[in-house]
């Protein structure tokens, strides 16, 4: 079928002198669909029980190099031992640590800083670094790259190493 047809559309309009509003929602008009309502302390339960499952629960099928995988977890809680000389906490909550990379071969490359370049502990610091990154099982061979740009600064600091500080 060829050819314009056109429809005529009407719009029905109809004036009202006034809309009641809608009538608001109150707890008691709620529709309970169980038999006995759940006491507060069982819903406090259900929802503690939710987030312990939730919270304990590991990623699935990470890369063990990868963030969250076991590797790289192993090679931060060895860095996590090496404590700074002047400062009681230990480098990685100081924020000293900028990275940890961890390659398909299980190599391992570390970024880090110092607090100053004139630390006393700049020669020492970063060996020590790549002697207990590369003495983590699994690990074929550690490198640390010592880097000053950006600077470390107390801003960099974890929330624990603050607490221990009395810096909160």
């Amino acid at each position: 079928m060829t050819g314009n047809t056109e429809t005529k559309r009407e719009i029905a309009v109809e004036e009202v002198a006034a809309v009641s509003p809608p009538k608001r929602a109150r707890v008691d008009d709620a529709v309970e669909t169980e038999e006995t309502p759940e006491t507060p302390a069982e819903k406090l339960e259900r929802k503690r029980d939710y987030l312990e499952g939730f919270l304990q629960k590991k990623p699935e099928q990470v890369a063990p190099g990868a963030p969250g995988g076991e590797l790289h977890d192993a090679v931060i809680a060895a860095l996590k031992e090496i404590y700074d000389p002047e400062i009681p906490v230990n480098i990685y909550d100081l924020g000293l640590i900028y990275g940890v990379e961890v390659d398909d071969e299980s190599d391992v490359v570390v970024t880090m800083t110092l607090t100053t370049p004139h630390c006393p502990v700049a020669e020492s610091m970063p060996a020590e670094v790549e002697l207990r990154a590369a003495s983590v099982p699994g690990v074929r061979d550690a490198e640390v790259n010592l880097v000053w740009d950006p600077p470390w600064d107390p801003q960099k600091m974890s929330d624990e190493a603050r607490l221990e500080l009395g810096m909160l």
